[in-house]
């Protein structure tokens, strides 16, 4: 059997290192974006890197779970871009979280724990006091993950639009 299979999420833990994205660790971001989700967007992931990660400001982060532990496969176990936003219908500024991902073959472990709780404080950072994002509600992995982080309903409700009709 692989190392992966024999370490449990403490020792995973001790290995793991949450930093800001650095260009070597797009081509890693963009394929297990890739294996997630089917769909392969390298003009998307350029765009976000140039605009997170590229132009540094204390109100926008891409992060990622390197791993340290040189016996595993993949050095990026993980990833999580957000942004301070203010002012949107009248609402106060608040911490929103637009992309996450972690490993399949690592979920379970603390991985996406660790990247939400460093995202939530480079948000406490930034001066806010409040995190959003927006789940599919068939997405259950995501909803399921963000709600054992404590988030719920917010006081605002989505709209949408078919604009083919």
């Amino acid at each position: 059997m692989d190392k992966q299979a024999h370490t449990s999420g403490s020792d995973l833990n001790q290995q793991i290192s949450i930093r800001r994205v650095a260009s070597g660790d797009l081509s890693f971001v963009m394929a297990l974006d890739e294996s997630v989700t089917g769909l392969a967007k390298p003009d998307y992931w350029q765009d976000i890197f140039s605009r997170y990660a590229k132009r540094r400001t204390q109100e926008r982060f891409f992060l990622v779970a390197e791993n340290t532990n040189q016996d595993f496969a993949a050095p990026i176990l993980g990833y999580i871009v957000g942004e301070v936003r203010a002012w949107e219908f009248g609402s106060e500024p608040s911490g929103w979280v637009f992309a996450f991902s972690v490993d399949p073959d690592m979920r379970e472990r603390g991985v996406g724990e660790q990247l939400f709780e460093a995202i939530s404080e480079k948000f406490r950072g930034a001066g806010v006091s409040s995190m959003r994002t927006m789940v599919e509600r068939k997405n259950q992995l995501h909803m399921a993950f963000f709600r054992s982080e404590g988030m719920a309903a917010g006081p605002y409700i989505q709209l949408e639009k078919n604009l083919d009709e």
